[in-house]
């Protein structure tokens, strides 16, 4: 599961690259971590059809089963201890704290968002798996090169409205997350379990971007060919080398 992740290059030279007509943020500079429920720059086919930029937030709407179960869990807590409680109003103001991945395509909470209209690219210039197979959990970070050439993985995004924080409340919001796959093997050789689904080439983000069917776009739930990626950095919280 990838939960860390650097966006080094410029918001306009993604928009360029992705053909993005209009930036909602353009003055944010770049990303060195990109964390859980951070905000961050996302390409999505706006409303006339034109590609956009804006920012959104890491981490799509939790199924309503696992919600419902927290929520059951917080409530016989409440009662173990006499306190009255109202378990509908609990449910509603359960945190949805989001998934930042999404791995199960087959998986009826995913299928509304694989469809064309939520379906967007995230800009990227590397990413972090834990280092679980040694055992350190240290940060590996991975990118195509030294030099760290703009990348995209594969998402969905959605508006989403729920409780992210007790402290904050009710929210209005608009959510992403990105796809997974097996981990190729560079990324296999730190974290075996998976590895997120990255395009590289602009031929596969039009493909992902345009108004095919997901049967006609789920091959791109792939890994990136074995020797794709490098070990650029280790043990950081951010990848805060700047890219040539």
């Amino acid at each position: 599961m990838c939960n860390l992740y650097a966006m080094m290059r410029t918001r306009a030279e993604v928009a360029a690259v992705a053909r993005a007509m209009t930036d909602r943020n353009n003055n944010q500079p770049p990303q060195t971590g990109i964390y859980p429920d951070y905000s961050a720059p996302v390409v999505i086919n706006g409303a006339d059809g034109a590609r956009e930029m804006r920012n959104l937030r890491w981490g799509m709407p939790t199924s309503s089963q696992a919600l419902y179960e927290a929520a059951t869990r917080r409530a016989d807590k409440l009662r173990a201890k006499g306190k009255p409680i109202d378990f509908n109003e609990l449910l509603k103001m359960e945190p949805d704290k989001g998934v930042t991945n999404v791995r199960n395509t087959s998986s009826r909470h995913w299928k509304a968002w694989l469809e064309p209209a939520h379906r967007c690219l995230v800009p990227l210039t590397s990413f972090a798996e834990p280092d679980q197979v040694g055992g350190s959990l240290r940060n590996i970070w991975f990118a195509l090169s030294d030099a760290r050439p703009l990348a995209f993985f594969a998402g969905v995004w959605t508006p989403h409205s729920c409780v992210r924080k007790i402290s904050v409340g009710w929210e209005d919001c608009e959510v992403y997350g990105f796809l997974t796959t097996d981990a190729n093997a560079e990324v296999a050789a730190y974290h075996s379990k998976a590895m997120p689904v990255i395009l590289t080439d602009p031929a596969d983000w039009d493909l992902w971007m345009s108004d095919a069917s997901w049967d006609a776009v789920k091959h791109l739930q792939r890994p990136l060919p074995d020797g794709t990626l490098k070990v650029v950095n280790e043990g950081v919280k951010g990848d805060e080398i700047v890219p040539a």
